[in-house]
């Protein structure tokens, strides 16, 4: 079976073989603190719940674990070592604000983060992490934001046009997944890095977009690999040895990852010289750039100079930041908003009410619409009551992962009850141990949002909301919801993520009529969850759009 392998191939093999033995003995005869959880029962004992936590049906799985079992519950990782999933908000606290620095990412999905990107937000922990946030968090404030804002504008004005010079014969079939995903793109490109990827007229082949739309369903396809093998994930030594190691490995999601890997790298390189240098050219040179310099990335290398060299980021971690914000604005947004519009079109009385409110606040006296300022558009109640309610309901990332740095004990909001009767107030966790925090879950919890929690209402934020949510204490930064989680490791762009999504919004729904193409879509679970129609596998989200 080995035998079309080399001998250098057959032995990585071997190894690979041997570890992941051991570590199913190991899992068999070691006691846990949580075998008094209850939970389900593994599927196999080499994967544990892992195919049912990692494949298409996970949602499926994660509800039905919720359901059964309530906040707090056991399941069981590969080679079936005990793992902890919960969405209790006293455990929340503890993990993603408290004791943060307790539980952090998981070393292989950080490993996994550095290797393809590089040392950016996404990739680094405690001072490392909390020096970058330092220098970036100015550059995502409302200020900033509202210097950007017309930018967006003229951008969404391309895509308007795009898609009008699309429809203008009559109601027409369009992916709008693919245009979100384009306009994302160029939004991140322009008001992020000040640079242009995509015309927004004409469709053009972009081998970095490409590498960008594809690195979340790779990873994915990885997911097994870096949870049996995460040791060698995290394999020290020089980079041409880990390199050479990879080629060597015939797996071709891995090859795929190396060619996504060394695209997004090149890209970012060559977008941090062209800044650089024009820094250095002075403020005539920095007009003639895309975005006038006002882009966080030229934003950053100006503060960048002038921070005190104790808080100065290195060369290879600004660079980090560049595929960091690509990555983590694109999918994120663009499935967001492919959300909205399909939720749009199958509630037409919604979309007329949004239709309506735009169109008032957008009218300039004379019938004509106008562009709406940065305040203007965060400040209109039922376009917002529709963006929280949507992220609200179907956050575009519905679970996060945490490993356990140091034994530790993890409280809970109330006493659950264990599987030999006993009541339960709080958790020990060990060192090594996984987490897995449902953020769907938490936002849909019925407990804390009332009955209707599972249904998409927007009319709910225009009414006080359940004095049970409140008194929870939710630690995510937005609207009491997980969304964008909280603590040292929130989202850093929320707030950049919402201006886009309004000011897409802004400018579609009063031009043009949204509704279901009649396919059935289904949305597919992965790190960022995506749409597909029909029996199809390509990620898109068809509508009828009809110009008004």
């Amino acid at each position: 079976m080995l035998s079309h392998l080399t001998p250098l191939q057959q032995v990585l093999v071997g190894v690979a073989l041997l570890y992941a033995g051991w570590r199913l003995v190991r899992a068999i005869f070691r006691k846990s603190p949580l075998d008094n959880l209850p939970g389900p029962q593994p599927t196999s004992w080499i994967a544990g719940n892992t195919r049912e936590l990692y494949g298409p049906d996970r949602w499926a799985f994660e509800r039905n674990v919720v359901e059964t079992y309530g906040r707090v519950a056991k399941v069981y990782g590969a080679l079936c070592t005990p793992e902890l999933y919960t969405y209790d908000p006293r455990a929340f606290h503890s993990i993603f604000v408290k004791d943060q620095d307790v539980f952090e990412e998981n070393e292989a999905q950080l490993m996994a983060f550095k290797r393809a990107l590089g040392p950016g937000l996404l990739a680094t922990v405690e001072e490392q992490h909390r020096r970058q946030r330092k220098i970036l968090n100015p550059l995502f404030s409302a200020k900033h934001l509202r210097e950007m804002t017309p930018i967006f504008n003229e951008i969404i004005g391309r895509l308007q046009e795009a898609i009008a010079s699309r429809v203008k014969a009559g109601v027409h079939e369009i992916d709008m997944l693919g245009w979100m995903g384009r306009t994302a793109l160029e939004l991140i490109g322009q008001g992020g890095l000040g640079h242009s990827f995509d015309p927004l007229t004409e469709d053009v082949a972009d081998d970095f977009a490409d590498s960008i739309k594809a690195y979340f369903p790779v990873m994915q396809k990885l997911a097994m690999q870096r949870l049996l093998f995460a040791p060698l994930v995290k394999l020290g030594g020089p980079a041409s040895f880990r390199r050479k190691l990879v080629e060597l490995t015939p797996y071709e999601p891995l090859q795929r990852m190396k060619h996504i890997s060394d695209t997004i790298h090149e890209s970012s390189v060559r977008i941090y010289n062209e800044k650089r240098r024009a820094l250095e050219r002075g403020d005539e040179a920095i007009k003639q750039q895309v975005g006038e310099g006002k882009d966080i990335i030229s934003v950053l290398l100006r503060e960048n100079t002038a921070a005190a060299e104790q808080d100065r980021l290195p060369t290879e971690e600004v660079i980090a930041q560049v595929s960091t914000l690509v990555l983590a604005a694109m999918d994120t947004t663009s499935n967001a908003l492919a959300r909205i519009l399909s939720l749009l079109a199958e509630h037409q009385d919604v979309q007329e009410k949004l239709r309506a409110e735009l169109v008032q606040a957008r009218d300039d006296g004379t019938g004509k619409l106008r562009d709406l300022d940065y305040d203007e558009v965060m400040e209109l109640p039922y376009l917002d009551a529709i963006c929280r309610e949507t992220l609200r309901r179907y956050p575009p990332v519905t679970r996060l992962v945490r490993e356990v740095r140091k034994d530790a004990t993890l409280p809970l909001s109330a006493p659950i009850r264990g599987v030999d009767g006993t009541m339960i107030d709080s958790i020990p966790v060990t060192k090594g141990m996984r987490i897995f925090t449902d953020i769907q879950a938490s936002n849909c919890s019925k407990e804390l949002w009332g009955d209707d929690a599972d249904e998409w209402k927007p009319e709910r934020w225009l009414k006080p909301l359940p004095r049970a949510l409140e008194e929870a204490h939710i630690p995510g930064v937005y609207s009491h919801l997980m969304t964008f989680i909280g603590g040292a490791r929130a989202c850093i762009g929320f707030k950049f993520s919402q201006l886009e999504m309004k000011v897409v919004l802004a400018s579609l729904i009063p031009t043009f009529k949204f509704e279901p193409s009649g396919k059935t879509i289904r949305w597919n679970s992965a790190a960022v969850a995506y749409p597909t129609a029909g029996e199809g596998k390509k990620p898109e989200m068809p509508l009828k759009v009809t110009m008004l």
